[in-house]
């Protein structure tokens, strides 16, 4: 493939012109948008800019971030300056993780046309690139990832046995078998094989069963690897392994810390709603802040393209009769319903089949509500749930399965009854007095200023607060305000979903857990961010799955930690969004308490040999000769007594081939609820240990044995070729039920 590559560079038309380059306006804002020279790199991988033709270049981007490229009718950016550039010259390139979009308007039609072919042409080529083949390319640059000169200058005179000062054909091989030895990998191999050379099929198998804890593995499943990653034609006719074949496998997907059997949907997925945790985001329009950020369709697509399948919706009165979306009272900027409604219909089933939930929350007068109604049916059109599945009253909440491909709304309801039987053009444009107050009764938590403006409504006894049009679209997600677990369960139906903010959901699995967890089993609740996170922040998600709340809203816009135990939590079961809880927290009658678990749990103690690293990133990558000083640190995340954190020693001046040997012994008493975050570290004595990747996972899709894991930035993107190399190990507690 990498060969395919050089071709494509030397004989595509698109490519040999994107090298030479050409001046394009790159378009920031409305206000900003300047001419800059870009070419592509003779490499194919990277694209760099400059002010001017022959001026100092930079780094643009490199093709390997490049998630998509779209069309300049396609970009929100592009569109407001219609008027002003023209649409069809123009093209967006979009990155992996949250990466800002980036605009490019070219001199013409032709010459957009081309970038656009040639742009996507390389990202094919990168995705289809396989493993050995991206690691070759990385370790083509061994000062890169942090060797140290002296070591790689080390190796680079033995190989030169001519002592010509340059490295020819077979010394430039052995050179690279040098700079890529593995001594620990061999080590290992060696252990299992007779004659240090090869493993049998015999030795392999056993290597599976015993070391992998693979008990199930046959002679059938240990072949058909062996014919997967045994680089050798000879070796495969002779059913065995050498050491190359080896070391492809332990870098494989099946040689991998997740589980392969977790990563395709493998749960149960005709279980009612409730009994799910949901990918949920929390204000979805917002990019930024809570107070001053950009509002944005992209939102919404990054979030749906992530797996999200709960989106919020903060829908206010706009000019010219057309709803608009932003956080209300604030300096957030303004985008139309229509255009992020367009928006989820479009991106809605692009990474998941499951159903999509719009979490509205509407602030609009009567009659933009009635064009919320309108967009909505007419844009979404069959993908919009807008009756029961059976057209009668249900007794429980669907499932994903029975709702793929539909859009639910969840919002404010007069009743599931009256809706069935609505009919528009029969609807009485006031309500009663006492249906007022009843709507008020069940509808969710107002801010301060809706409440002013409903009494205010209500004494001019004018058009209600919910429009019947739009009530009518809100069919097994009807909001309702929380009052008390006993109130729910003596008033609340099924069909009927609370929200809580972090502080009060947090406050109720301390004082009553069990009850929480109980009425997660029957009835869902969505969690959200505290008001004060006006930067965006986010809150531990774990703690509130832990009681069974299945919408855990985030700040999707925030990296860190708790989007990084978000992401691994969801990563399981296709990404598809949906992640069937375990079965404690679906049965109505459990007796489980998250704060105090008890009895049938039965604890396991998790022992982690952290072994080795391979080919770490800089941390600071403009420092001229920094190497990193790299750790490792292990967290758990579950019930609260589960939550524990170890680190081994640093490794000085080494982010090439780390090796730390040191053991982390964890015991958990709920593993069902467990994640585990794996975090490299520069250690640095004079501040706090810099950031250089993380992996997080279910301990429930962890893999046993010698597993590599291949860890990603603060965005969540893939940091291959660099890994750890660990051996994990579970062991059942031996004396029974905890209490």
């Amino acid at each position: 493939m990498a060969s395919l590559l050089q071709d494509q560079l030397t004989t595509d038309q698109d490519l040999l012109l994107m090298q030479e380059g050409m001046p394009m306006r790159k378009v920031r804002s409305k206000s900003w948008k300047k001419l800059r020279y870009f070419r592509l790199q003779n490499d194919g991988m990277t694209v760099w800019h400059a002010r001017q033709a022959r001026g100092s270049a930079k780094p643009s981007f490199s093709i390997s971030d490049v998630d998509t490229i779209r069309n300049g009718h396609d970009s929100e950016l592009l569109r407001s300056l219609a008027e002003e550039l023209p649409l069809e010259q123009g093209f967006t390139v979009v990155f992996h993780g949250r990466r800002s979009n980036l605009d490019l308007v070219a001199n013409s039609v032709e010459e957009a046309q081309m970038w656009m072919r040639g742009l996507q042409l390389l990202v094919d080529l990168v995705t289809s690139m396989d493993h050995q083949e991206r690691l070759d390319q990385y370790r083509q640059d061994g000062v890169r990832v942090g060797m140290d000169q002296e070591y790689a200058f080390s190796l680079f005179q033995a190989a030169d046995t001519s002592q010509s000062g340059t490295l020819e054909g077979e010394e430039f091989v052995q050179f690279y078998k040098a700079l890529t030895k593995r001594a620990e990998v061999q080590e290992l191999f060696e252990s299992f094989s007779a004659d240090g050379q090869k493993l049998t099929l015999l030795e392999f198998l056993d290597f599976l069963r015993e070391e992998q804890k693979e008990r199930d593995c046959t002679s059938e499943l240990a072949l058909e690897l062996i014919d997967h990653y045994e680089p050798s034609d000879s070796g495969k006719l002779r059913h065995v392994l050498s050491m190359d074949g080896f070391l492809s496998y332990l870098c494989s997907k099946d040689g991998d810390i997740f589980n392969p059997a977790c990563l395709p949907i493998y749960q149960d997925m005709t279980q009612p709603l409730n009994h799910y945790f949901i990918c949920s985001s929390h204000n979805t329009y917002l990019v930024g802040d809570q107070l001053c950020g950009q509002s944005s369709v992209e939102g919404y697509i990054r979030a749906l393209k992530r797996g999200c399948r709960c989106v919020e919706v903060d829908v206010w009165d706009g000019p010219s009769g057309e709803p608009v979306v932003y956080h209300g009272h604030t300096l957030t900027s303004r985008i139309l319903f229509k255009d992020v409604v367009a928006t989820v219909a479009q991106y809605a089933f692009q990474t998941s089949d499951y159903p999509v939930i719009l979490s509205l929350e509407t602030h609009c007068s009567w009659e933009q509500q009635q064009t919320m109604a309108r967009h909505l049916t007419e844009i979404l059109g069959e993908q919009l749930l807008s009756t029961t599945l059976d057209g009668v009253l249900p007794t429980q909440l669907p499932s994903p399965e029975e709702l793929r491909r539909r859009i639910l709304v969840k919002g404010k309801k007069l009743t599931l009854e009256e809706d069935l039987e609505y009919e528009e053009e029969e609807a009485e444009p006031e309500l009663e007095e006492s249906e007022l107050a009843l709507e008020s009764q069940f509808e969710t938590e107002p801010e301060p200023q809706e409440q002013n403006l409903q009494s205010k409504d209500k004494k001019k006894k004018s058009k209600p607060i919910l429009c019947p049009a739009l009530s009518s679209l809100v069919i097994y997600l009807k909001s309702v305000s929380f009052r008390s677990f006993t109130h729910s369960k003596e008033h609340y139906h099924f069909y009927e979903i609370s929200s809580f903010s972090e502080t009060k959901a947090k406050r109720l699995i301390k004082e009553a857990g069990n009850e929480f967890v109980q009425h997660n089993t029957w009835q869902l609740s969505r969690v959200y961010p505290s008001g004060l996170r006006t930067d965006s922040s986010n809150y531990n998600p774990q703690e509130l799955w832990n009681a069974g709340c299945q919408m855990v809203a985030m700040n999707m816009q925030t990296a860190g930690l708790e989007m990084d135990i978000c992401d691994g939590h969801f990563r399981q079961n296709g990404g598809c969004g949906y992640v069937l809880k375990p079965d404690f927290l679906r049965d109505i009658q459990s007796s489980f308490h998250p704060e105090r678990p008890i009895s049938p749990f039965k604890a396991q103690t998790l022992l982690i040999q952290v072994i080795s690293g391979q080919q770490l990133p800089k941390v600071d990558k403009t420092k001229e000769g920094s190497i990193v000083d790299p750790l490792v640190k292990v967290q758990i995340f579950g019930v609260r007594l589960d939550t524990a954190r170890q680190e081994t020693n640093y490794v000085e001046n080494n982010g090439f081939n780390p090796y730390w040997g040191e053991t982390l012994c964890f015991r958990v008493l709920v593993p069902e609820l467990a994640m585990l975050r794996f975090v490299v570290m520069d250690y640095d004595w004079k501040s706090r240990n810099d950031f250089i990747g993380q992996y997080t996972l279910p301990w429930t899709c962890m893999q046993q044995g010698y597993r590599h894991i291949h860890l990603l930035s603060k965005d969540g993107i893939s940091l291959r070729p660099a890994s750890i190399f660990v051996y994990i190990c579970i062991q059942e507690d031996l004396e029974g039920d905890e209490s």
